[in-house]
């Protein structure tokens, strides 16, 4: 069996989360005061929040 390297490998499947209220939670950047701010947004009740993970 060949060697590959951990970079090399594939992993299936992706992380969903969902709101509290039953919407998807997806990621948005947003670029202000020369900086890129990254944010997880609700997209059913428009909520914000710093991770995906703070909407449980």
């Amino acid at each position: 069996m060949a060697w590959t390297s951990k970079n090399a490998r594939v992993i299936s499947g992706t992380h969903k989360f969902a709101c509290t209220c039953g919407g998807e939670v997806k990621m948005r950047s947003i670029f202000s005061n020369g900086r890129i701010k990254h944010l997880a947004y609700c997209e059913k009740c428009k909520r914000e929040e710093r991770r995906p993970k703070d909407f449980n």
